[in-house]
């Protein structure tokens, strides 16, 4: 080693510039990390959204599968129900033997719009069919249609996932999400 003349300073440590670009660098790391546990913490929530709209959809198709005279007259077929509210849907009931296939139809959409609106956010169903009138060769189409709460807003989808035209046109904001069923009797 050369020997330390006058003014001779050695260093030690780190300089407050280094020390601030590193604590800089790590608060930036920080960050991300925080943002991408927030996102984590909200997806088990939305899965259980969508899980719980294909459980809807599966119990009003067994529901329309018991009672294929109700889907051939077209009782099945209903317009949206999904209103972006929370309002309650009155159930319609009916008993028997003063059953129909138009009343037991009724019954069975009035229920699961009940449970949409119940289990789902501002849940909703629209049931279409390909043909005019309903065959039993015909295919239905089904959507579920709820509203995610306004604290997923960051997840807002560009396009509204699978909703039909009657969703997408009248509610832009926020978009509702949607689960499509395609079935056959």
């Amino acid at each position: 080693m050369k020997p330390c003349h006058m003014n001779c300073r050695s260093q030690s440590g780190a300089s407050l510039i280094e020390v601030l670009v590193a604590i800089l660098l790590l608060s930036f790391g920080m960050l991300a990390l925080g943002a991408m546990m927030s996102f984590a913490v909200q997806m088990p929530k939305l899965s259980g959204y969508r899980a719980t709209a294909a459980n809807l959809a599966s119990s009003h198709i067994e529901r329309i599968r018991a009672n294929p005279g109700g889907f051939v007259s077209g009782s099945y077929s209903v317009p949206l129900s999904y209103d972006g509210t929370f309002n309650d849907v009155a159930l319609v009931a009916c008993s028997y033997p003063d059953c129909t296939e138009s009343s037991l139809a009724t019954m069975d959409n009035t229920s699961t719009q009940r449970a949409a609106r119940m289990e789902l956010p501002a849940g909703g169903l629209l049931m279409t069919c390909d043909t005019t009138p309903c065959n039993l060769n015909a295919f239905g189409n089904l959507w579920i249609v709820w509203q995610e709460p306004s604290t997923y807003a960051a997840l807002n989808p560009t396009s509204s996932d699978n909703c039909p035209t009657q969703v997408t046109s009248a509610f832009t904001s926020p978009k509702p999400r949607c689960l499509y069923v395609r079935f056959k009797i």
